[in-house]
């Protein structure tokens, strides 16, 4: 008897039959025969192939699995999950996006829809006297004292690279940041043409592989760095250690993919694989970092230079602050990328399980420089899933100056979080270098939606900061924001987290795990582990 499992593939065959014999009556039965005569040579490929034992269990059905599992995650999405699930971002953060974007009402009836006594549910504590702001061009000043200080929003676009993002999405990016008077981090991969069409701000990011700076060996070139930093467009130098994607990681684009634009933009030859190192060639030290952010400072005519990092070991982030402590070598800005993963794909154990989080992140680096009384003097910026006015106020009472997000900007792009990034198939021109694909995508009409989710959001800022009684965002403290951590329980952030007094860590180390653990064995000469961690260690090979 025939296993149930092939009874799919033997109807197919009898309706091909079947067609067969009624197309000689019919023309219209044409139809039939082609579509069960497809499948019936479907099956029988199933059958005869010998690399999917599904397939040849299953001929014929076996697709429909396939076809489902395809869909699965818009099957959730859109159909199953609930409006608050933030997996990686809920239905409910994708909506305001979009209606900010839109500029159309982003008003909510009826009442929350999030559980106000579940535990980590948070708020913002209001006053009796409410303030009135004019403005929601809030602006911070960064490199104050340099040769060329930068005033730059609160809110501005991540680090997202041409390559990764296609040309017109770079090109709306740039535009609706010129449109809204806000940043455009260029990501790793250097300063595209697109880049430069429109002339919005552009903050140039330098990763380990000296994309735009590079000599023929893959080492810095500082000729080549002063004529790109110099542009007038560039309005600040952030060198990348790591990010919050993949921390720890390099990458490599394989020869097929590095085009005649990206050579360009790279500095790499074209059709050549073109590496991307885990870790920087041009310093190996903290002492040397520092004196390397200087050098860049120098060449780039006195431009605000910083660098940006993930969190991954304490040690190494202490040796870096005992380093600036010591020679006096200070960058003027911060940005600390959460290991919550961003734009760029991963391995799953990556995405999942390394790197900090932003908000413990961005604590151990504010606690850190506050202690050695030098947070004054140095910028602090964050990025990690922030979207709404409440992400950026909640970041900005951690310790945060400004913040990024390059997830929110691709959203207001019109990214369906389709999850396909590293496919290049993206269904909105956003993650795709196909031509046919990323032309869909109208740079001049998305630019329009970038600025106005800038600007709406804050606008939302603004209103917050006004009912809570404050006037500007760097009024925001861990005292105004609550979070709920049992249902009969709620702490201030302030009381929640543990903070550092100032100038704490230039007499004693202070009551806190991390700095209790590994402060005082930090280096500023190396990045090497102490010798706690190498007992440890070695307590293996015993």
């Amino acid at each position: 008897m025939l296993p149930s499992r092939y009874w799919p593939f033997a109807a197919c065959l009898l309706l091909t039959i079947a067609f067969g014999y009624a197309v000689t009556l019919t023309p219209i039965a044409g139809w039939g025969l082609a579509i069960f005569g497809g499948l019936s040579l479907l099956g029988t490929w199933d059958l005869l192939q010998r690399k999917q034992a599904l397939r040849r269990n299953f001929p014929v059905t076996a697709h429909f699995r396939y076809g489902l599992e395809s869909i699965g995650p818009e099957i959730r999405q859109y159909f199953i999950e609930s409006d608050t699930v933030e997996l990686p971002f809920s239905r409910q953060q994708r909506a305001i996006i979009y209606q900010r974007a839109k500029d159309v009402l982003d008003k909510r009836p009826f009442g929350t829809q999030r559980d106000v006594y579940g535990d980590k549910y948070e708020w913002m504590n209001h006053s009796l006297q409410p303030t009135r702001i004019d403005s929601h061009d809030f602006r911070i000043t960064i490199g104050e004292g340099r040769a060329q200080p930068y005033s730059a929003s609160v809110f501005n676009i991540s680090a997202m690279s041409f390559g990764s993002l296609s040309a017109n999405a770079i090109r709306a990016l740039n535009q609706g940041a010129k449109l809204g008077g806000f940043y455009h981090d260029t990501g790793e991969g250097s300063i595209s043409r697109y880049h430069r069409e429109h002339g919005g701000d552009l903050v140039w990011e330098i990763g380990s592989g000296y994309f735009g700076c590079r000599n023929a060996e893959g080492g810095f070139d500082e000729e080549k760095f002063r004529i790109n930093a110099c542009d007038p467009q560039v309005k600040m130098i952030e060198l990348k250690l790591s990010q919050g994607a993949k921390p720890g990681q390099g990458g490599i684009l394989p020869a097929a993919k590095v085009s005649a634009e990206i050579a360009a933009a790279r500095g790499v030859p074209q059709g050549v694989e073109c590496h991307s190192p885990a870790a920087h060639s041009a310093f190996s030290t903290p002492v040397e970092l520092l004196q390397f952010i200087d050098r860049l400072r120098t060449l780039s005519g006195g431009k605000p230079t910083g660098f940006k990092l993930a969190i991954g070991h304490p040690w190494e982030w202490f040796a870096i602050a005992k380093a600036m402590k010591q020679t006096g070598i200070l960058p003027d800005f911060i940005v600390v990328d959460g290991g919550e993963g961003g734009t760029g794909a991963a391995p799953l154990e990556f995405t999942d399980h390394v790197g900090a989080p932003m908000r413990e992140a961005l604590l151990l680096v504010h606690n850190t420089l506050v202690g050695l009384d030098l947070r004054s003097k140095i910028r602090i910026g964050a990025a990690g899933k922030i979207v709404t006015a409440f992400d950026i106020a909640r970041t900005l009472a951690l310790g945060a100056d400004w913040v990024n997000a390059a997830r929110g900007f691709m959203f207001a792009l019109g990214c369906i979080q389709s999850q396909s990034c590293h496919t290049d198939r993206c269904p909105t021109g956003i993650a795709t270098q196909d031509p046919n694909r990323q032309a869909a995508l109208d740079p001049d009409g998305k630019a329009v939606r970038v600025a106005n989710f800038h600007r709406n959001t804050l606008a939302a800022l603004k209103e917050l900061l006004a009912a809570a009684g404050l006037r500007h965002p760097l009024e925001i403290g861990p005292e105004h924001i609550i979070r709920r951590v049992s249902s009969t329980e709620v702490r201030a952030l302030a009381k929640l987290h543990h903070f550092v007094p100032p100038g704490q860590l230039l007499e004693a180390v202070p009551e806190h795990p991390v700095f209790q653990v590994f402060w005082d064995q930090a280096r500023a000469e190396s990045f090497s582990p102490p010798a706690k961690a190498s007992e440890m260690q070695a307590s293996k090979q015993q």
